[in-house]
Order: structure tokens, then C-alpha cells, then sequence
């Protein structure tokens, strides 16, 4: 429990601004339910109308720093490219955008830290060994 009356003022103020930033995420992600919906609905006029209403949104709440810059950034990037998908006949879903825009491995450098790294250690003993000595 707080003992001054300076951290009890705080604790009031944290609970009321809990409360409305709690609103706004609630918001926000309405406002992502909405887009992502006119997308499963397959009408891609209705999807562009639906994004072009809720990115202010979206944009909104992150400067109020609700959110970070990127994540909203990523949602209205992810929720462009699920609308881009959408042709005229077949209705396409964020999750299949998800899956096809999967994140690039990078093997060859994953690959050439693995086998540089028991050839460093091999070449480190003999030094420690000489430093040792």
C-alpha cells in the first residue's frame, strides 16, 4: 500500500489511466477485427473501404504510444497484403497471407557460424595451453 499521498494520488491516476488505455487497445483491435472481416467476406472494394476507415485507428492509438510505431506499422502492412491477395472470385484470409509471407531463413550464414565455431575453439586450446605454460 502506498504511504504518501503522493503515491497514493499515483495509484488513483494508474488505475484511471490502466482503464483508458485498456479501452483503446480494445479499440484498436475492433478496428482490426473490422478489416480482417470485409477481407474473409471476398469483396475487395468493401475490404479497401473498411482499411481506409480504421488505419487512422490504427495510427491514432500508436501516437498516443498505446502501442509501438511497428506493431502498428506490421498490423496495416499484414492487413495491405491480405487485400492485395484478394481477387475478384476467391476470397483470401490474413492467415493464408501469413503463411505465405513467411519469414527468410538464412542458412548459409547459420550454417557458417556452425562450422567456424569448433574451428575457433580448436585453435583457441593450443594458445591457452602456451599461455598457460
Amino acid at each position: 500500500m502506498a504511504n504518501t499521498a503522493q503515491a497514493r494520488k499515483r495509484a488513483r491516476q494508474s488505475v484511471k489511466v490502466n482503464a483508458h488505455n485498456a479501452a483503446l487497445r480494445s479499440t484498436l483491435r475492433t478496428a482490426i477485427k473490422k478489416v480482417i472481416k470485409a477481407i474473409q467476406t471476398g469483396d475487395k472494394a468493401a475490404a479497401v473501404a473498411s482499411y481506409q476507415e480504421n488505419v487512422s485507428v490504427i495510427d491514432r492509438i500508436a501516437d498516443k504510444k498505446i502501442i509501438h510505431k511497428n506493431k502498428a506499422a506490421r498490423h496495416k502492412s499484414r492487413l495491405t497484403a491480405a487485400i492485395k491477395a484478394l481477387s475478384g472470385d476467391v476470397p483470401a484470409t490474413l492467415t493464408s497471407v501469413k503463411k505465405a509471407v513467411a519469414p527468410k531463413a538464412a542458412p548459409k550464414k547459420a550454417a557458417a557460424k556452425a562450422e567456424a565455431a569448433p574451428a575457433k575453439k580448436a585453435a583457441a586450446k593450443p594458445r591457452a595451453k602456451k599461455a598457460a605454460e
